[in-house]
């Protein structure tokens, strides 16, 4: 009988190897001088930054989801990366967590190198706009648990904080401005959905035009990763609500204590284009419910703040913190 070897079963060890040295140099240009060693050893090493007097690790993990299958579908790699490093390290921030370093996880049915490094280099872009070092990684080929098209992605982000500084609850007070920084779309959250109305009821294409482009160039716009306006904001942000899936309405109230609301003036938000043409056919408690609706991250500040974070930043305010049941009314 004929010997067989793993690349018989579908999996190329070369391509592999080829992968990793392909991705080396996107990889380094992501490292500070907390990293120690570099790339292929068992674990990714980082010392622990200093002056915290009492310093707490945070960790967040996350996917893209279903964005993936427009990745596949329009071939287009570059921007998958962006959106997982912002699902966590977006996460961190509401913690008041400084991003030290995230680790990725690729699964695929077969190794296309030239596909996998666009991703990695996307991971790379992420961490360098989020000031956080990519200190490691696994890609496993899996023929049999994926098709040949098909991947997947997690990942997971590592921070530092002071421990005096994570209760943000109990720094929101009656009277307290909420600002909303943009979106810079559909972010990450909701593609089931996407797909279902655009390509499922409507019937479009991912070439067909929405606001004077090919409906994929909206659709595939990475998550917007708001770690510099933290960083730049941080001594005057009383809390940070990262709106993913769930929209406003679900988290927002996970930064706010029991006797606190939130009222949000529904028509003081900057809705995309994206949001309101699907608003034609969803229900607005839906969209409210599953979509950040053009606001991607929301901070609450103290009134005598609001104005300078605006001018520091592209946020703008939306509403103000009652007493009342924990919540959010959108009026």
């Amino acid at each position: 009988m004929a010997n067989i070897s793993y690349k018989d079963a579908g999996v190329d060890i070369d391509a592999g190897n080829d992968f990793v040295e392909a991705i080396k140099a996107d990889v380094k240009s992501t490292f500070d001088s907390n990293v120690i060693g570099g790339i292929g050893s068992f674990a990714g090493a980082y010392a622990l930054p200093t002056g915290y007097k009492e310093p707490v690790i945070l960790s967040a993990t996350d996917g893209v989801g279903t964005k993936l299958k427009l990745a596949i579908e329009s071939n287009r790699f570059d921007t998958v990366g962006i959106d997982l490093v912002a699902m966590c390290v977006n996460d961190l921030i509401c913690n008041f967590g400084t991003p030290m370093f995230f680790l990725d996880y690729y699964a695929t049915g077969k190794l296309v190198p030239a596909n996998a490094k666009d991703v990695v280099a996307g991971i790379a872009e992420g961490c360098r706009q989020s000031e956080c070092s990519l200190v490691g990684g696994e890609t496993a080929e899996m023929p049999g648990m994926y098709s040949d098209d098909d991947f997947d992605l997690a990942g997971f982000a590592v921070g530092i904080a002071e421990r005096s500084e994570m209760d943000t609850v109990s720094n929101v007070k009656e009277g307290q401005i909420i600002i909303a920084l943009p979106s810079s779309g559909v972010h990450s959250n909701g593609f089931s959905l996407v797909r279902k109305l655009f390509f499922d009821k409507l019937k479009m294409s991912l070439d067909d035009e929405f606001e004077g482009k090919p409906l994929i160039e909206t659709l595939i716009t990475p998550t917007r990763i708001y770690v510099k306006e933290f960083k730049a904001n941080r001594d005057k942000i009383k809390a940070l609500a990262h709106i993913t899936g769930g929209g406003i309405v679900e988290n927002l109230p996970r930064v706010l204590p029991e006797g606190m609301r939130a009222k949000i003036v529904k028509d003081d938000i900057k809705i995309l284009p994206i949001f309101k043409f699907m608003s034609d056919y969803v229900s607005e408690e839906e969209m409210f419910r599953t979509f950040n609706m053009g606001v991607g991250m929301i901070l609450v500040v103290d009134a005598k703040d609001a104005n300078d974070i605006c001018k520091n930043s592209d946020g703008y305010i939306i509403g103000e913190m009652i007493k009342g049941d924990k919540g959010v009314d959108l009026v």
